[in-house]
């Protein structure tokens, strides 16, 4: 069976990944984490989110993927140990110090090689295997024939875990793709032509070049927030559920713990409708084009499919449009309770009457309706629920259950 994880960057979001479809969450606590800009979680609230998760049936894994320096480790081991306690079901680690001490303090404690690592190779993959771990998340560089390969030459009992949705980097420190881009050397493999200490210079009107390398112009424009020349695609492999099911990979990951509870929700809910529905009939599986147009409705870069299918060296995937593409309007979200035709909201935007919304619920594509007798709960009228927050009711011409969202939609 195919797990399909998903982010939490705080306590809604864990909730809207399991109401819409995550089989695992990963998340981090307030300390050794990579997205130190997310909420993420103090340990009192990861308890109460792993007791939340496991009620649910739903795994919960903690990323401990920094490097810690020396003098950080004592304040590790009593998150490691914390951990333990608490029953998290697996630990997402990178650096081999702490990969060790973990297996000294907690050596009952499931283990999973952060991404961080750059594993790239079955030799890599089966080696942190027989030091202890129990998966590997692989790198994003790898094609998805790499993949299959690499599972074909590693133990059954390691499983490999892929992202299939979110973010791209351009590159990171000691992996840069410009020597590739540029000359070809790989500087992964030792023979980096050090690009990032080239001489650049504008061009005429709105590019610059290597100064050797004039005819390889970089288009530029200037906007209010900046410059955008080396900004990676985002991936989406929802065309490409068939070959992600008949693959070697065990988790389908989707990036995003700063996205928001929207992002979370509809990503869950999209894959989980297209895993699902693969797995009814793989031989009549058909994408349904309201996937993508779901996927379409969180904010998010231009899509690609990252390097699964394509050589970077020929197609780079950097973005064409300026920023990110918005999403719709997350407007409320349904508590559940209802009176008579009436179901209840709670405000995330403002949303008015007559608006044309959408209502989203788990195994479901949006729905449209019009926005209609919207009233306080003491059954006063209101043209528009403009607080944060606040609760008020209205009627849908659907059933309603808790946790169902409701967006804006084209009129």
């Amino acid at each position: 069976m195919k797990e399909l994880l998903c982010p939490a960057g705080n306590f809604e979001k864990m909730k809207a990944a399991i109401l819409y479809g995550a089989d695992a969450v990963y998340l981090a606590s307030d300390m050794f984490g990579m997205r130190a800009a997310a909420d993420n979680f103090t340990l009192e609230e990861l308890e109460q989110a792993t007791n939340y998760a496991h009620s649910k049936g739903v795994k919960l894994y903690v990323t401990v993927n920094t490097m810690p320096h020396t003098n950080e480790y004592e304040r590790l081991k009593k998150y490691l140990l914390a951990y333990d306690r608490i029953g998290v079901d697996a630990l997402i680690i990178s650096d081999l110090g702490v990969f060790e001490l973990a297996r000294e303090l907690i050596p009952k404690m499931e283990i999973h090689i952060s991404t961080q690592a750059s594993i790239v190779s079955s030799y890599t993959a089966s080696a942190w295997h027989k030091m202890g771990a129990k998966r590997v998340v692989l790198a994003r560089e790898l094609s998805l024939d790499e993949i299959n390969e690499i599972r074909k030459n590693t133990p059954r009992s390691l499983e490999l875990e892929c992202f299939i949705h979110g973010s791209m980097c351009i590159s990171y420190s000691g992996r840069c793709l410009l020597s590739n881009y540029y000359t070809g050397r790989d500087a992964n493999r030792g023979a980096c032509a050090q690009p990032c200490r080239w001489n650049y210079k504008n061009a005429y009107p709105l590019s610059f070049a290597e100064e050797k390398r004039t005819q390889d112009e970089l288009n530029i424009e200037e906007y209010k927030e900046g410059s955008f020349i080396m900004s990676s695609k985002d991936m989406c492999m929802i065309e490409h559920i068939p070959s992600l099911m008949e693959s070697g990979i065990d988790s389908f990951k989707i990036e995003g713990r700063m996205k928001s509870a929207y992002y979370t929700a509809i990503c869950a809910n999209t894959y989980k409708m297209a895993i699902n529905e693969y797995l009814k009939n793989p031989e009549e599986y058909r994408l349904n084009p309201l996937w993508l147009r779901e996927l379409e409705s969180v904010s998010h870069r231009e899509y690609a499919t990252g390097f699964y299918f394509d050589n970077p060296m020929e197609n780079p995937q950097t973005v064409t449009q300026n920023g990110y593409l918005r999403e719709k309007a997350y407007l409320c979200v349904a508590t559940g309770r209802s009176d008579g035709e009436y179901s209840y909201f709670t405000q995330r935007n403002k949303i008015s009457e007559g608006d044309v919304c959408e209502i989203i619920t788990p195994g479901e594509t949006g729905k449209r309706f019009i926005a209609s007798d919207l009233m306080l709960e003491n059954g006063e009228k209101i043209q528009s629920a403009p607080h944060p927050s606040m609760e008020f009711k209205m009627k849908v011409p659907y059933i309603v259950k808790e946790g169902d969202i409701v967006r804006s939609s084209e009129r």
